[in-house]
């Protein structure tokens, strides 16, 4: 059984969260099976599911656990794989998990808090010290994105010269741990391939951090080596869709090479990621380049629906979709694209909302239009496992409650799991239940209201009619949106 999967980008990196995955080619010593056994367990503490999954890191589910009085697992590898496997703790609510390098012969026991999920997970037993590090890296990796941020804004020749020391740095550490512990090759290749991989993204996003002048004058001004690590890429890699720094990489990669072939037939100066033609190269490039149909089929998908999300023009989405279906191999993904399309042209302005119904804290059944009453809706949406969304978002909301209390801000948790999960989240947070509402069908929901990505935001009028239906509250024009809704 495969777990299909939609990677959100909302940002660069912390958009896939602690999304470590497979390098099965790159770290690989042997990947055939071995007589040999292994073992992973561990404890959650305060757990919000009672099942662990236990998968590759392609999404494949190998085994389902269930935690114990004591909140513990224990799982037998009995003809072991080597290789990274991924243990999650919700099937429905799939970014809230984490990765494991299991080689024969270990016994690797975890603790996490999935209050602080990455902070506090810690490995102990035969194998813990190699996942450990892994730990340790993909934490520094998020330190470094800061200082990353800051280094952009420096000339190209200084910034690369930043980059090039952070990447020696750690290849020198790497080099100081594998003297000092007993490793094996694949976990030395899994780290390597990790830091190299960080240090192309970084010099992929570059152009597009900088503010010091329009993406087309920075790509011009960029020292003819800049790229030259281009020439070393594999874009192919086998089950690496979640592993940190590759499919960012990815995507950074081809959203940088198409700018490029871009800027050479237009008089465009600055990224408009809302432009047909520059969507459509993106789509091209990733068709040419990317053999591995998995690893193409999920660039296109999200390529494809991060431009309709951006797009308010319905009349360029059929463009999009004629040559979306003429490279992608996946029909789930291109049923799911139709469908969202669809939806989207339901979601015009003027329009009112599909009739979806939705639970409050007392079990009591609504309609969405009946949650307007008679003032400026927001709408906004969450789920469990986007913990930092849901966190960011309703602080927000609750900054804006002060400064717009004539507008009525409503939140609609989407998951797909009990409604007493929901009431348990909320009351964990202490967040104010009054206008909180549960999907009395999610999957319904998600389609028909075309929920994607999590932090999209539909604002009514006092009417329930549609204003924006693919808005953000963290967009710099948001509270303009506000103040119209209120003047209309």
């Amino acid at each position: 059984m495969k777990l299909p999967t939609f990677l959100p980008m909302f940002f660069c990196r912390a958009s896939l969260l602690f999304a470590l995955g497979g390098l099965v080619i790159a770290c690989q010593e042997d990947s055939s099976t071995t007589s040999a056994s292994a073992y992973l367990g561990g404890e959650i503490i305060n757990p919000k599911d009672r099942t662990v999954y236990i998968t590759t890191t392609d999404a494949r589910a190998i085994d389902t656990l269930t935690l114990d009085d004591r909140n513990r697992f224990l799982y037998k590898f009995d003809s072991l794989v080597p290789g990274l496997y991924s243990f999650r703790l919700s099937a429905a609510d799939g970014l809230e998990h984490q990765i494991v390098l299991v080689e024969p012969n270990d016994s690797i026991m975890l603790r996490l808090n999935t209050l602080e999920f990455d902070e506090s997970l810690v490995y102990t037993g035969k194998g813990a010290k190699k996942n450990n590090y892994l730990i340790n890296l993909f934490l520094e990796s998020e330190q470094d994105d800061k200082k990353v941020l800051g280094f952009s804004q420096l000339s190209p020749k200084a910034f690369e010269a930043h980059v090039d020391s952070m990447k020696a740095l750690k290849l020198k550490a790497l080099k100081k741990f594998s003297s000092e512990n007993t490793v094996s090759k694949r976990f030395i290749n899994l780290i390597e391939t990790n830091i190299n991989y960080d240090y192309y993204l970084s010099k992929e996003v570059y152009p597009f951090v900088n503010y010091s002048s329009s993406e087309r004058n920075i790509i011009k001004s960029l020292p003819e080596s800049f790229y030259a690590y281009r020439t070393d890429i594999d874009y192919s890699i086998q089950n690496v869709r979640d592993y940190f720094p590759y499919y960012p990489f990815l995507k950074h990669h081809f959203e940088n090479l198409a700018l490029t072939e871009h800027f050479k037939t237009s008089n465009d100066s600055i990224l408009n990621r809302k432009c047909l033609g520059y969507n459509l190269t993106r789509l091209k490039l990733i068709d040419s380049l990317v053999k591995n149909d998995d690893m193409k089929n999920q660039l296109l998908i999200n390529t494809a629906i991060e431009f309709i999300s951006d797009n308010k023009n319905v009349k360029d989405y059929d463009s999009l979709l004629v040559s979306f279906k003429a490279k992608s191999t996946d029909r789930y993904h291109t049923d799911y694209l139709n469908n969202i399309v669809a939806s989207l042209k339901v979601l015009k302005p003027g329009n009112k909302l599909p009739k979806l119904y939705v639970y409050d804290i007392d079990n009591n059944t609504h309609t969405l239009n009946q949650l307007v009453k008679n003032k400026p809706t927001v709408m906004y949406f969450w789920r469990q496992s986007y913990l930092r969304h849901y966190q960011d978002s309703h602080k927000k909301i609750e900054e804006l409650k002060v400064k717009y209390p004539e507008i009525n801000f409503v939140a609609l948790n989407i998951n797909e799991t009990s409604s007493q999960a929901w009431k348990d989240h909320l009351k964990q947070y202490k967040y104010p239940t009054k206008s909180e509402y549960l999907f009395v069908d999610p999957k319904k929901a998600k389609q028909d209201l075309a929920i994607y990505p999590i932090n999209k935001v539909i604002l009514l009028d006092n009417q329930g009619k549609i204003i924006n239906a693919q808005t953000n509250m963290f967009s710099l024009h948001f509270e303009k949106q506000l103040l119209e809704a209120l003047n209309q």
